[in-house]
């Protein structure tokens, strides 16, 4: 199974996916790291176990759509059989979406739809939550919107602050990617509207 990850940070996520398979002889070949930074720490991540990388900049094209554009015929270069949103810090144009539809997995460090965006820790402590998580969810034209895969539960203490819950959510977000991988690998998702079945969500939690 063929695979390329996006990400725009430091890529922890990603490197829990190149400890799993680079060299596992799992049956996950990632064929690609791809930012949309120049300096994204991720990008030293994949080269450091020889994994391919490449940089579409916002900064370089000419327009959203011509970012997307270029977004999309990197990765679709690659033939990936499912591409993966690990921390990438854009919203997907529809183009690309559509080059891949139904094949685009993303991460949200919260229990969606409750807290979507790009601050889904914050806003849950905000709100006062006592039990926040994360959740795994295909891609589509909305933000935080698509259909969802799976999803864990994460508490939220007194002592708790923005930063420790994240890292609580990560430690087990990276497990939770690594183990829908290694199932997609043999069995493939039953898409009907909303509804996501073939996989079994985890009822664990941490």
């Amino acid at each position: 199974m063929r695979i390329v990850l996006l990400a725009s940070g430091s890529g922890t996520l990603t490197q829990a996916v190149i400890d799993a398979f680079a060299t596992s002889g799992r049956g996950v070949e990632i064929v690609g790291v791809g930012s949309d930074s120049q300096t994204a720490g991720v990008l030293d991540r994949a080269k450091a176990h020889s994994v391919p990388t490449f940089v579409v900049a916002p900064k370089d094209c000419a327009s959203r759509e011509d970012w997307n554009l270029r977004l999309r015929d990197a990765v679709a270069d690659l033939s990936p059989d499912w591409v993966v949103s690990a921390g990438f810090m854009r919203i997907l144009g529809s183009s690309f979406i559509a080059a891949f539809r139904d094949r685009i997995i993303n991460t949200h460090p919260a229990l969606l739809p409750a807290f979507p965006g790009a601050h889904g820790v914050r806003d849950a402590l905000a709100h006062g939550v006592r039990i926040t998580g994360g959740t795994i969810h295909l891609v589509d034209s909305g933000v935080d919107t698509g259909p969802i895969i799976t999803q864990f539960a994460v508490p939220i203490s007194d002592e708790d602050t923005e930063d420790t819950v994240h890292e609580r959510i990560k430690t087990q977000e990276r497990s939770e990617l690594v183990r829908l991988l290694t199932h997609l690998v043999h069995h493939d998702l039953v898409i009907d509207g909303r509804h996501v079945s073939g996989y079994a969500t985890s009822a664990s939690s941490s």
